[in-house]
């Protein structure tokens, strides 16, 4: 039988599929093929009409986008928000913060001044240029954040006895294997002619350079190896100066471990770097859109009712931290960015394909952790400075603090970002039984430390922050198809917005273009009302 050709699509395809995102985007680079993208610019609104109100329900970063660009194109706004704060999920909690979840457990913040937990978003990657814009306007100092630290752990509680390995050795094993098996298939007129002699030849040394073959083309102990995966000893200096040479782990082994699913997270276009952190905690943004806003906002303002009619919108709300009768609220028109599984039971009389759209998108649940320690052992003793150790345990990974290096001082990790059934598991427990499970996983990571010089803790269960519900729209692939644009579709005088309303959900990003394009479509709907 005759073998069927072999295209460069498939080719690239097949290195994708078996090796990961950068093996392919390295051969697409070595064959010419690699492109790049290009960010347009954030559209402007125009002027309102005189005397034109919107009332802004939610102050989180869609609403507080949506109140800025309208406040400047001329509308008179109002923003109701529940919480005492703006920002929404864009949050930090730091020392003296009181946090009450669902079923009444309450936390109080120990950690020393300077340090923080984000339990919403933690980093900003470059090339989300829409809430870029808008700490550069607001003038929020950014710092880097580490998605990638080759000397960061990967643990599985299944390999290696339970002891992590250094994420170094992880990809230089999986990486080096890979191509070994994929320049053997090229030299042996694998990839047959309908990829070319010159392209399999170019091919063979992108694979030798990417997988730190040796000279004939196999992944060996040895320098090559070691300057990916690192040494028993290092290059030193006098008479003492020659290195140890690694050993790799073996190609079964490493295929079998499935640590090899940590390295690829890092290699989707959302976690490639640089990617940013504000100075001081995520939730220095909100602060500094809320500074902007000042007195549009009322704050403690829970929404009860919703009621559009052909000349406007009326909210009722009532004030959830003192009670007492209820108000009301009304503009000529209303830019909601409640979320959905708030907005879902709350009375609006809006059609019923947006309500259909509303009522059907599920949240997901995260656990979120800031542990505090007496001392920085992650960087005194293991020599890791930022980045993140990931785990097949429940709380899934470790986030290590990515300023003040080298300190003597305290320090707090990010201990958890445990989703799916981690998720489940740790948000049914109370804060305390959390903590303390934190305490056992991150001992299996850094044996005789994490108890040791543990001080304080908090933890936040997405799916029981009583404003949100869970942490983020989780769209499926049909409900998209059925009701998404139902969803984002003007509905008379209201418009909704947010990360539920975009294709980036759980990014600010997404509130960010989400929040523009509505007030755009609303915008053009007012000039011509």
């Amino acid at each position: 039988m005759t073998k069927k050709p072999m295209s460069r699509r498939s080719l690239l395809g097949m290195i994708g599929t078996v090796a990961g995102a950068s093996a392919m985007y390295n051969a697409m680079t070595e064959l010419g093929f690699a492109q790049e993208s290009s960010y347009a610019g954030p559209p402007k609104l125009g002027k309102a009409k005189p005397g034109a109100s919107v009332l802004v329900l939610g102050s989180g970063l869609a609403g507080m986008v949506a109140a800025i660009e309208m406040r400047d194109a001329g509308y008179k706004v109002q923003v109701l928000e529940y919480q005492n704060r703006a920002g929404g999920r864009n949050w930090s909690l730091y020392g003296g913060d009181t946090y009450t979840e669902l079923g009444g457990a309450t936390q109080h913040v120990g950690f020393d001044p300077g340090h923080y937990l984000n339990p919403g978003p933690w980093r900003i990657p470059y090339h989300h240029a829409g809430i870029l814009h808008y700490v550069k306007r607001l003038k929020v100092q950014m710092e880097p954040f580490v998605q990638v630290n080759y000397n960061a752990y990967v643990h599985s509680t299944f390999v290696n006895n339970g002891k992590p390995r250094r994420y170094r050795e992880v990809q230089a094993d999986f990486h080096g294997h890979v191509a070994e098996l994929l320049a053997k298939s090229t030299k042996q007129s694998a990839l047959d002619t309908a990829v070319s002699k010159q392209d399999q030849e170019i091919l063979l040394t992108a694979l030798k350079a990417w997988g730190a073959l040796d000279k004939n083309y196999e992944y060996k102990k040895g320098r090559e190896t070691s300057m990916r995966r690192g040494f028993v000893k290092d290059y030193g200096g006098g008479l003492d100066s020659l290195p140890v040479f690694s050993e790799p782990v073996g190609l079964s082994e490493t295929l079998n471990s499935y640590l090899w699913r940590a390295i690829n997270w890092s290699h989707e276009f959302e976690y490639q770097t640089p990617l940013f952190q504000p100075k001081g905690g995520m939730g220095m943004i909100g602060k500094a859109f809320g500074a902007e806003l000042g007195s549009l906002i009322q704050y403690n303002a829970k929404v009860t009712d919703i009621r559009q009619d052909k000349t406007g919108v009326t909210v009722t709300y009532v004030d959830a931290a003192k009670g007492g009768a209820a108000r009301t609220a009304r503009a000529d028109w209303c830019v909601c960015t409640i979320p959905a599984s708030i907005l879902s039971q709350i009375p609006m009389n809006v059609g019923g394909r947006m309500k259909a759209a509303i009522n059907q998108i599920p949240y997901g649940g995260s656990v979120k952790s800031g542990l505090q320690f007496k001392r920085r052992f992650w960087e005194q003793d293991d020599g890791i400075y930022g980045g993140i150790s990931f785990t097949n345990q429940p709380n899934a990974l470790i986030g290590y603090p990515m300023f003040d290096y080298f300190s003597d001082g305290k320090g707090v990790l990010q201990a958890s970002q445990a989703s799916g059934p981690g998720g489940i598991l740790m948000s049914a427990k109370s804060p305390e039984e959390r903590i303390k499970d934190l305490l056992d996983y991150g001992e299996n990571i850094h044996p005789g430390n994490y108890k040791k010089e543990f001080e304080n803790g908090v933890s936040v269960a997405w799916h029981r922050v009583p404003w949100t519900l869970g942490c983020s729209g989780q769209w499926t692939e049909a409900g998209r198809e059925r009701h998404y644009d139902n969803l984002c579709a003007l509905d008379g005088r209201i418009v909704l917005a947010g990360e539920h309303a975009s294709r980036l959900p759980t990014w600010q990003e997404g509130s960010v273009v989400s929040a523009t394009d509505a007030i755009l479509r609303l915008h053009a709907k007012a000039m011509t009302a």
